[in-house]
């Protein structure tokens, strides 16, 4: 099938990944009708948003294909036959008794305490798959568990068994070689870089069981107390009879390779292998697997072992955060894409990694920089409605906002961010209230129900509740600030009068914009509707003053919500109240 061209507009680094991988799938298997992609995740704590690249940069590459009517597969591997490293921090129901399962695969770990769900593996899990659901990511999930455990990679066992000396001498490439002088980073590591790091498979494993008897690439869990601390000291080709003895427990036996499902094969080795196995084309992978001697680069060679390639894909940069004081920020704390989506719709995730190259980093704001990511999010839907937007940012634009399924479920009346934000903070949880707020916002065409601004005022609400401290919420006087009030001089007293004299007129989001930015102006003897470079550069710090004036007023310190949408939540008679008039 011949490559479809793409126009300008939709020509970004995801249409161009698309084109790479159509051409390579047709190079390797001419007329194949199903192209494969695929990620990795491993569940052994939560998957947070650094991994999520690995999900959406092959999910991205799909749905373009998909959306020019191939077939293609999405795979995920959950890597929950992995050994239990370590008892993460800050996990919920769980305590340093978890220590005892180390060694174990993360399907034999139990839940913590209070979950749902059979196993330490699937509790993380299920997490995720939520996420993905409400994100629009298709795939097919592949538990390593039940792969190895019903024995589908057995001949690839066999097969890597066999042929041990072979990729013995390719790790032994890697191992002569001294290791690199650590260079200064230009940048200070992120926490969720460190915990993307720690957390990948190439750091969980060694290369494989070397004792007296030589290099094995199989690790068997020990029969009796289920951990991979075990030993290889001798294996027979011909029987495929393997002997292991157990470092921890001390136990030993003897058993048959061709009918034994208990173990698998070492990470460096195992990747590779499903590669061929899965005929995978396209799959990125992060900085932890990309260095001189990574798994990635290791794995294009044992690839050929059997009789595979390695798959074409990206390198990515890590993904940062920001606002994390404000979250419990211990190991096992960093955010998760469930967490992100609490407080942002799925289009505002899907945005941030559609729109930047896998190597290029960003971060995920959890502070106030979620407004101005928000505040830009509709200035370019505005843009793509009007036919303004540049061509890189229809294509993020769109590859967010639908798949190849079609479009996602959106806000029916996505009002900015910010105000949604104040109106929740100021309201405390009132719906009567925020819909009373809301209506008035735009007198013209009124607010019927709050419903119509949901899912995205549930989400800034949740932000409110969640990641602005106490302090620095939102709490109006009940009663006037008398002291403050005597002690205003005449002009002070002129600036309350002209707002709440024009309260009525303009009790509008707009018309209160236009207020409360105005009087100051009449004032000093200018027009209300002078614009800054009609006015004196004093005008402005006036402004600071009067609005310091009325925060102060109004909610007792120097600043707060945005003013005119703090007016609309406090009520005409309760601002003139607290104003003095």
């Amino acid at each position: 099938m011949p490559i479809v061209a793409q126009s300008a507009e939709t020509t970004d680094w995801v249409s161009r990944f698309a084109d790479e991988v159509i051409e390579e799938s047709e190079r390797r298997a001419p007329g194949k009708p199903v192209v494969v992609v695929a990620s990795g995740l491993s569940p052994s704590g939560p998957i947070h948003l650094g991994n999520l690249r690995e999900v959406m940069t092959p999910h991205l590459v799909a749905d373009e294909i998909r959306r020019r009517g191939r077939q293609v597969r999405h795979l995920i591997s959950w890597d929950d036959y992995d050994r239990y490293r370590k008892v993460p921090q800050g996990i919920p129901g769980v305590d340093d008794s978890w220590a005892e399962h180390i060694g174990k695969p993360l399907t034999s770990v139990p839940a913590p305490k209070g979950s749902s769900y059979p196993n330490w593996a699937e509790h993380f899990k299920a997490a995720m798959v939520e996420a993905l659901a409400e994100l629009g990511v298709e795939f097919d999930g592949i538990s390593q568990t039940e792969q190895y455990t019903a024995g589908t990679y057995r001949e690839q066992i066999l097969h890597a068994m066999k042929h041990r000396g072979d990729i013995d001498a390719i790790l032994d490439q890697y191992r002569t070689k001294k290791a690199p002088a650590k260079q200064q980073s230009q940048k200070p590591v992120d926490e969720a870089e460190l915990e993307a790091a720690e957390g990948s498979g190439a750091a969980a494993e060694d290369d494989g069981s070397a004792g007296s008897a030589g290099y094995f690439p199989y690790k068997p869990y020990c029969g009796n107390c289920e951990k991979d601390l075990t030993t290889v000291t001798s294996y027979d080709d011909d029987t495929t009879e393997l002997t292991y003895s157990c470092n921890e427990c001390g136990f030993s036996e003897t058993v048959r390779l061709n009918e034994f499902n208990r173990g698998k094969l070492v990470w460096k080795v195992d990747w590779p292998m499903r590669w061929a196995y899965e005929g995978v084309v396209f799959e990125p992978s992060g900085v932890d697997h990309s260095s001189p001697g990574s798994s990635f680069q290791v794995g294009g060679q044992i690839v050929g072992i059997f009789g595979g390639k390695q798959p074409i894909g990206p390198m990515y940069a890590f993904v940062g955060i920001s606002g994390m004081a404000k979250m419990s920020s211990s190991k096992g704390g960093v955010p998760t894409p469930g967490d992100a989506l609490k407080i942002m719709e799925p289009q505002l995730l899907r945005w941030l990694y559609a729109r930047r190259r896998p190597n290029q980093s960003f971060k995920i704001a959890f502070d106030q920089e979620i407004q101005r990511l928000y505040d830009e999010w509709d200035k370019l839907d505005a843009k793509v409605a009007d036919g303004s937007a540049l061509p890189a940012d229809v294509a993020a634009h769109s590859r967010a906002v639908r798949t190849a399924g079609g479009e996602l479920p959106r806000t029916a009346r996505p009002l900015p961010y910010r105000t949604l934000a104040s109106v929740a903070d100021i309201t405390a949880g009132h719906e009567d209230q925020a819909l009373r707020i809301l209506s008035e916002l735009d007198p013209h065409n009124p607010l019927g129900s709050v419903d119509e601004a949901r899912p995205r005022y549930d989400k800034a609400e949740a932000w409110i509740n969640t990641h602005v401290p106490a302090d620095q919420r939102t709490i109006v006087r009940e009663e006037p600030d008398a002291e403050l009030l005597k002690s205003l001089d005449e002009d002070a007293r002129q600036s309350l009068r002209l707002l709440v004299d024009g309260l009525a007129e303009h009790w509008s989001l707009d018309g209160l914009t236009h207020l409360v930015y105005g009087v100051p102006k009449v004032q000093a003897g200018f027009s209300a509707d002078a614009t800054p470079k009609e006015l004196p550069p004093e005008i402005k710090t006036a402004q600071r003053t009067f609005f310091a004036l009325l925060y102060h007023l109004l909610v007792g310190r120097d600043t707060g919500p945005r003013l005119p949408t703090l007016l609309l939540a406090v009520g005409q008679e309760r601002v003139r109240a607290l104003l003095g008039e």
